[in-house]
């Protein structure tokens, strides 16, 4: 039997989509139904940016906010020097602290664009976890938290036990990931007096040990609520494409190419979607979701719209949607597509058109370029492009070119000035 919250949070996750499993729905709902209740989720620095895969977490968040809550974006300063074992097959690459920090200020930007940070009872403060941990001492560590873990209990955790399953590698360093996620959330609870930790659903065993610690250690109840693994409509996992991650930060993909991936979703996605990374009322994303015909491609408009203004911005939106029109309705180039300049030097006596689809980012590879033209697949301003010797010199580069591959894919390539 589904629990009907009273609590506005749990309400609205509820009903978009984003429970899977908590310790006690009905103390969390009471406890959020009557004080201002601090959760956080824990990001690891792996990379510059987070991807769409992350954006489930970064809305949870957004709503436990929204609803007068307080949002902690953990900053995996520290457990990214030893590497999350969950959903891996293989160890991660290990990282510079450089980098780490570095990649820790090239996220924070994402989160700014959906979480409020202050110093308010319902804004999120700047943590990382690397303040505790770097200073751990080991032999302190292991008396004062690991007496509390059992390896009994970590090795049925699904995260430890599905890599020695497949009879892969598990480092002892990322055996240790689990004390360290643990002590992360007793550590935020004495702070700040968190009580709620939210993830992904592989995420279960870590959370659920984690409020364990704070019970036993502190004698105090705390919570764990994860959100389902979300695919599409082919299976897929959420935030994959053709081309690999569909990522957050402007640097790493154009607001145009984020738009149209949203705008190119399986209809039957769409409701979903919308329900969880938009804030459109969910009975009108239900009644969006359920369009048929030609009348579900305004839906996706509305649903591209919608995510690419949270992360990108007003601005960006309209411009990716302007430009869509410009080259989908009416056959033009667009100001807003992916654009490869080349020097003269570059171009040199003249270039290849198998090496421009290449560059511009249509193709991974010179092979692929050359079985896109082969099957009719590639297109050079609208017009169909059959020859892959083709050599393009700085006079046809004059006017910037459109190259496309497929029917959703564009590139311009131009003369850098």
């Amino acid at each position: 039997m589904t629990y009907h919250p009273k609590s506005e949070f749990l309400t609205e996750i509820q009903s978009r989509g984003f429970v899977a499993d908590c310790t006690d729905m009905q103390a969390l709902d009471e406890r959020l139904h009557k004080e201002v209740v601090t959760g956080y989720i824990g990001y690891d620095l792996t990379a510059s940016s987070l991807h769409i895969g992350n954006l489930v977490q970064i809305m949870l968040l957004r709503w436990l906010q929204k609803t007068g809550h307080r949002p902690i974006t953990l900053m995996g300063g520290g457990t990214t020097k030893v590497g999350d074992p969950s959903g891996k097959d293989e160890m991660r690459k290990m990282l510079s602290v450089e980098q780490i920090n570095a990649n820790a200020n090239s996220i924070r930007q994402v989160f700014a664009r959906y979480i409020s940070y202050g110093d308010g009872p319902t804004d999120s403060p700047l943590v990382n976890n690397a303040d505790w941990l770097d200073e751990l001492k080991y032999v302190e560590f292991l008396r004062d938290i690991g007496k509390h873990f059992t390896i009994n209990r970590m090795l049925a955790f699904e995260s430890v036990k599905s890599r020695l399953d497949r009879e892969q590698a598990l480092s002892f360093i990322e055996f240790n990931y689990m004390l360290l996620q643990s002590y992360d959330y007793l550590e935020l609870y004495r702070r700040f007096g968190c009580t709620l930790q939210m993830g992904g659903s592989d995420q279960w065993g870590n959370i659920v040990s984690g409020a364990d610690l704070i019970r036993r250690v502190d004698a105090a109840e705390a919570f764990g609520l994860t959100t389902p693994l979300v695919t599409r409509s082919d299976g897929k996992k959420m935030g994959k494409s053709v081309d690999g991650a569909v990522w957050l930060n402007e640097d790493m993909m154009t607001p145009y190419q984020f738009w149209q991936w949203w705008r190119n979703v399986d209809d039957a996605d769409v409701g979903k979607f919308l329900k969880m990374f938009t804030e459109l009322p969910v009975d009108e994303c239900d009644r969006l979701g359920a369009l048929g015909g030609s009348e579900i491609n305004g839906a996706k408009v509305r649903l591209a719209n919608e995510v690419t203004t949270l992360n990108h911005g007003t601005e960006a939106a309209a411009n990716a949607e302007a430009t869509a029109r410009e080259v989908f309705e009416k056959g033009g180039v667009g100001d807003d597509l992916p654009t490869l300049a080349l020097s003269q030097d570059e171009i040199g006596d003249g270039i290849s058109v198998v090496q421009l689809i290449v560059r511009s980012g249509l193709a991974k590879s010179g092979k692929e370029a050359k079985r896109l033209i082969a099957d009719n697949g590639a297109r050079l301003d609208d017009a169909p492009l059959t020859d892959a010797g083709l050599m393009l010199d700085k006079g046809a580069l004059t006017n910037p070119i459109k190259l496309s591959a497929g029917k959703k894919r564009h590139a311009l390539v131009t003369l850098s000035q």
